[in-house]
């Protein structure tokens, strides 16, 4: 019996990574669902795992029996559930690991040929917009193209402009309502439908736009930007993750460093 107790206490170098990858997973999965209604119901699943194993344990055979068929389509019911978050997580992965930091000098020499948007056009069309209590939500690509949300949108595949901008988002045209998505130099598409974010996080004051560019976010590593139609406030959002009230100062110099602009 000693024996067992002490081979238990033997720890490997690979029993130590392995800790530490569950804790980091797990980690990542809570700061994916957490405010959300899957975190409660991640947290319900895992109080019926818990009561099986203390069922078993208990040799009650019945409700052990019921509680295992439960638990054994659980991957399935896991996939229906939560294949938003599943989805989630691994853009996650793919897009805000140390992988992809490692690639950071490759991306940043792609940024400063190729993707590069127009900022100073952007920041000068969002100061007057925000002056004149015109709304706005501009989302800006950065490695994931879009291009399931700029088929939701109408194509304009246009130059970068300010005029454009403040047209687009005037009251009266047809393409104020919804998104502007700007890859590159290039406007790509206007009137774009967004995911809205379902983090119960969010502050109750925010308006849809608001919660379209929390939704981009949260489900690419794209940027967006939005300009209140009731405070003409300007704002920015990353990674789930929205800054409000920012001068346009503050706005070109967060744009210039998300982008590798000296």
């Amino acid at each position: 019996m000693t024996l067992l107790f002490l081979d238990f206490l033997k720890f490997s170098f690979i029993d130590i990574v392995d800790i530490l990858a569950v804790a980091m997973l797990f980690y990542w999965l809570y700061r994916l669902i957490k405010g959300t209604a899957a975190f409660n119901i991640f947290v319900g699943l895992m109080l019926v795992y818990v009561l099986w194993k203390v069922v078993v344990l208990l040799d009650m055979k019945l409700l052990s029996e019921l509680l295992g068929q439960f638990v054994s389509v659980g991957i399935l019911a896991l996939i229906i559930v939560f294949q938003p978050e599943i989805r989630h997580f691994l853009l996650f992965l793919g897009t805000r690991t140390p992988l992809k930091k490692a690639n950071v000098l490759l991306w940043r020499e792609k940024t400063k040929s190729e993707t590069i948007p127009q900022i100073n056009t952007i920041v000068k069309a969002c100061s007057r917009m925000a002056s004149s209590l015109t709304g706005a939500l501009i989302v800006i690509v950065r490695e994931n193209q879009l291009d399931e949300f700029v088929q939701t949108g109408e194509i304009i595949n246009a130059k970068t402009s300010r005029e454009l901008i403040e047209t687009i988002f005037f009251k009266n045209t047809p393409l104020h309502d919804g998104a502007l998505i700007i890859n590159g130099k290039t406007m790509v598409a206007a009137k774009c439908i967004l995911p809205v974010s379902q983090n119960d996080n969010v502050p109750k004051d925010v308006g849809l736009r608001h919660r379209a560019a929390i939704g981009i976010t949260e489900q690419t590593d794209a940027i967006a930007v939005i300009v209140s139609e009731q405070t003409g406030y300007i704002s920015y959002c990353m990674e789930g993750t929205v800054t409000r009230n920012v001068t346009p100062m503050e706005l070109k110099a967060f744009l210039k460093k998300q982008f590798f602009v000296e």
